[in-house]
């Protein structure tokens, strides 16, 4: 039977949707805000939102602290501010007694437990899904167990259904669901935190890790003790290590943070560029340095992996943007997914193109938003770009270990170290195995099809100038010509004749209903007001947009505004 706190907690969800959608919908009206509405107000404001949101996540427990690690790798769906705050969510879960854990030992491992002896009442650490304890094996072996919370996974699955039902309210809603997937954002964090909950997973994980950096002597992994793992319990060697973010310790050992930084980040390129497996959860927690400087690696809960066919077409990108081929990168942006099905290519390619050739490049141009001005106006409304599920997990774990790296050495920089990492991208298919350049047989056979591509469209000119004279000719040519503020006076001409044409109605309605106010059967006069309801809400909804037109244009560089 649930207990009587499980009954409530539904409810309690619900209640924090509630309030987190008034606090928004408040954040957004300009009159909530004393003295005007400034940029600055609003960023201050929205990040009190996100520290009470925050702290919300935090006195729910577990599924919902995990649920705010996994948003905060989110930040194509989430408000700045709100991601900043969320990366900064960790487990801080007091311990649960220490004859709850010899409880579920006995019940995990059975007669097992009698190899396990001194195990230390202490954790050495506590989180939302389990808690570690130091032990040692009868052969001297010296190991950690890591412990499930009792009750956990009834919990999660209660927990991350209630989440489906809010996901798909908010879908529904015409502003927060236009252009995010939140129906599928929470299929994949219940996917995720479901096999988070089974330790053999992990122990796979942690195996395979460790596989790929046998041959590294810089890089460490603790071994799985198979015989005394289990879907709650899993067993590692003890690897003790200086937590990877003190800095001061680190030199009173002897060793350099600015090498640690730099090993980490090769680590972490090797297991995108060459595995294609990668510790998805790199923050300062689940690092430390060895006495020896070696890099130990813990917690392998969350890991990610990168399809072959992503691998390649990552390839792919890096050679376009190596050669400032903005056609050929948006074409892989769409292949890959990261440009939403549908969408007028045209903007983003124009974006693209800048991006590669003016913003990318120093001396960096300062009008680049002016022009963009038109391109970004479309960007707005289309909401083009996507982050598929794969590429989430690497955004999130290369932006925390960035973190981790600039307090290591604040000249660190991932981009100037991943170079030589990108190379094999720009000269290979990036396919599993990989472990360099392509061999001669595969680089002969890349430029021959290169060549091949060159002549073919080269040999075509002819035909298409034939028959671009011949449509000429014939007045059958039609030129397009596009211009962003065009488009944008366009949009607000016919935003506004809906809008003349609504007012229109709603005042013969409101005539109607005078009348018939006054007539010798008043009942009908619900007739148009019945009607007028659906006008009167579209009307509002055009009002808002004509509203956010307007906001819009006051951006530099969109409406002349400055």
């Amino acid at each position: 039977m649930i207990g009587r706190p499980l009954l409530w907690r539904p409810l309690r969800i619900w209640w924090l949707a509630l309030r987190l959608s008034l606090g928004l919908w408040w954040d957004g009206r300009s009159w909530s805000y004393p003295g005007g509405a400034t940029p600055e107000r609003r960023s201050q404001r929205a990040r009190r939102r996100a520290r009470w949101l925050t702290a919300e996540f935090l006195a729910l427990g577990s599924a919902f602290i995990k649920l705010g690690q996994l948003l905060s790798a989110r930040p194509d769906v989430l408000p700045a501010e709100l991601v900043e705050e969320l990366a900064l969510l960790q487990d801080r879960v007091p311990a649960f007694p220490f004859a709850v854990v010899q409880e579920l030992l006995e019940a995990e491992l059975g007669e097992r437990c009698a190899e396990i002896i001194d195990l230390d009442p202490e954790p050495l650490g506590s989180a939302s899904l389990a808690q570690v304890h130091r032990a040692s094996l009868r052969s001297g072996r010296q190991v950690v167990l890591k412990v499930q919370r009792p009750g956990l996974e009834h919990l999660f699955r209660l927990d991350l259904e209630v989440l489906q039902q809010v996901a798909a309210l908010v879908q529904r809603h015409p502003r927060w669901g236009r252009g995010r997937d939140w129906v599928g954002i929470a299929k994949e964090c219940r996917r995720v935190l479901l096999r988070e909950l089974d330790f053999r997973l992990e122990a796979e994980h942690a195996a395979r890790f460790r596989q790929q950096f046998l041959d590294d002597p810089g890089i460490r992994i603790p071994a799985v003790i198979w015989e005394l793992s289990s879907r709650r319990v899993l067993c590692l060697d003890y690897v003790p290590g200086i937590k990877v973010t003190d800095r001061q310790a680190l030199l009173e050992a002897g060793i350099d943070p600015g090498r640690v930084a730099e090993k980490g980040a090769a680590s972490y390129l090797q297991q995108l560029v060459r595995f294609g497996f990668f510790h998805a959860d790199p923050h300062p927690g689940n690092l430390a340095v060895a006495t020896d400087g070696a890099l130990i690696y813990y917690d392998f809960g969350m890991m990610g992996q990168l399809s072959a066919r992503l691998r390649s077409r990552l390839g792919k990108m890096v050679r376009a943007a190596a050669g400032r081929d903005a056609a050929a990168l948006v074409e892989e942006l769409q292949a890959a997914g990261v440009i939403a099905p549908g969408v007028d290519p045209g903007p983003v390619r124009r974006l693209v193109r800048v991006m590669l050739t003016e913003a990318l490049t120093p001396p960096f141009s300062a009008n680049v938003i002016n022009k963009l001005s038109g391109d970004l106006y479309s960007l707005v409304y289309g909401q083009p770009f996507r982050l598929p599920p794969e590429l989430i997990f690497v955004m999130r774990a290369l932006s925390t270990f960035e973190g981790v790296g600039r307090s290591l050495d604040p000249g660190f920089s991932l981009v100037s170290i991943a170079r030589p990492y990108l190379l094999p991208l720009m000269t290979s298919s990036g396919g599993p195995g990989t472990r360099g350049g392509l061999g001669g047989s595969a680089l002969i056979g890349e430029i021959s099809r290169q060549a091949a591509e060159v002549s073919s469209r080269a040999l075509g000119i002819p035909r298409r100038l034939d028959e671009s004279l011949s449509r000429i000719e014939q007045g059958d040519l039609q030129v397009q010509i596009r211009a962003g503020e065009t488009d944008r006076l366009l949009r607000r001409l016919a935003l506004a004749q809906q809008v003349a044409g609504e007012s229109m109605l709603l005042a013969g309605l409101a005539v109607a209903a005078a009348l018939l106010a006054v007539s010798t059967r008043p009942s009908l006069v619900a007739v148009p007001l019945v009607l007028a309801a659906p006008v009167g809400l579209s009307w509002l909804k055009l009002q808002a947009r004509l509203r956010r037109d307007g906001r819009l244009d006051q951006l530099p560089g969109i409406g002349g505004g400055q």
